[in-house]
């Protein structure tokens, strides 16, 4: 008896020896390898799109140490801890989506930050990206799937509010990518397929209300632009002549880093936040754009397998949830700027320059790497 304990005791701990660091410190060694690709990429690109501007360059690669600690930091945690947390941090993030409402700081027309001088200024809504399917994730996995009637209405509505606060900010893009990642933990739970057929056919009178009751003026015009940008040529539909202009005149292998003419003679606005990938295009042709949806599909391909071997019913609706909502930022951004989709503000992933964003998405990461590396260690154990 003792003699088989003492067996059971060794071959465990010959298994913990074997654990490489990266799986002691709850690391997919995978996707931090394409994470860093990304990061290294995206301070090379951003040095062209900002024109030389070493400033937004250290901020950017500042943000990514914030980030790759805070991803650090998330992995060590268990996804079961996660989801005790998960309605307090919903609270929370509401709350502060009411504080931008109640006395938040506006810039460019757009009331959509938290501003305390001298410290940070922050936007609430990119944490909802996370809070969101983390909490629909949390309120499903303890009930029977899939869910009842009863049980999509309480989903919904917890998925509403901090969609309405944010379409109010306005910020049109986030609010849509807020829905969705909601939304994809319903879809994920086993929603029936007559209510996803009802909420298509929805879609068509419940556009037609946004249209009268809910867009401003110049998300209208942003999706009139997109039907006809040559309507207005020198207004609104600048952003996307120009964005086509620098993606054609790119070619098969562009026309080198630094020599891109539409970024760098100011034809191209917003080039080193949402239209960046119009300056990769430009100056690195039809193969860098190649490589990089390589690196965003081997991405998306991993957060798809850490779905499949999840072994919580919590981990599973969360880390296909992510998972999807990485892949529609990516989807959304680049069809935004090739003009296959309307304008609406959603930078490209990693690329595109900005702080809150990036803590935001090397997060998520975090929580997938948690739900895969744990899974891991429970196995071997």
């Amino acid at each position: 008896m003792s003699g088989n304990f003492d067996r059971t005791l060794s071959r465990e701990d010959v298994l913990r020896r074997r654990a490489s660091l990266l799986q002691r410190l709850h690391i997919d060694g995978l996707l931090l390898v394409l994470l860093l690709v990304l990061a290294a990429g995206s301070l090379f690109i951003l040095y062209s799109a900002s024109g030389k501007n070493w400033d937004l360059v250290i901020k950017q690669a500042t943000s990514f140490g914030l980030g790759l600690g805070a991803m650090l930091v998330i992995a060590q945690f268990e996804p079961r801890f996660m989801a005790r947390w998960v309605p307090l941090g919903y609270l929370g993030v509401v709350a502060l989506l009411v504080a931008v409402e109640v006395a938040g700081h506006t810039a460019m027309g757009a009331t959509r930050w938290i501003n305390i001088p001298g410290v940070i200024r922050f936007q609430p809504s990119e944490f909802m990206k996370i809070i969101m399917p983390m909490t629909i994730a949390w309120y499903l996995s303890s009930r029977s799937l899939p869910p009842s009637i009863k049980h999509t209405a309480i989903s919904l509505s917890l998925i509403l509010v901090p969609f309405v606060l944010i379409l109010k900010q306005p910020d049109l893009g986030t609010a849509l990518l807020i829905l969705a990642s909601g939304a994809f933990v319903l879809f994920i739970g086993g929603l029936r397929w007559r209510w996803i057929i009802g909420a298509v056919t929805a879609v068509v009178p419940i556009a037609v209300a946004m249209w009268y009751f809910v867009l401003r003026d110049y998300q209208k015009q942003r999706v009139l632009t997109f039907l006809d940008p040559e309507s207005d040529p020198l207004g609104t539909g600048w952003n996307i002549i120009q964005s086509k202009a620098a993606i054609g005149s790119g070619g098969v292998f562009g026309k080198g880093w630094l020599a891109g003419t539409q970024s760098h003679l100011d034809f191209l606005p917003e080039s080193h936040t949402d239209f960046i990938i119009a300056v990769l295009a430009e100056e690195f042709g039809l193969v860098g754009v190649c490589l990089l949806l390589l690196v965003y599909i081997l991405l998306i391909t991993r957060g798809l397998v850490i779905t499949v071997q999840a072994q919580t019913l919590f981990g599973k609706l969360l880390a296909g949830a992510l998972t999807m909502t990485f892949f529609v930022y990516v989807f959304v951004n680049i069809g935004m700027v090739s003009g296959l989709l309307p304008v609406v503000g959603v930078p490209l992933p990693f690329i595109s320059y900005g702080g809150t964003s990036l803590v935001t998405l090397l997060s998520g990461f975090g929580v997938l790497m948690s739900i895969h590396t744990h899974r891991k260690w429970i196995a071997q154990v």
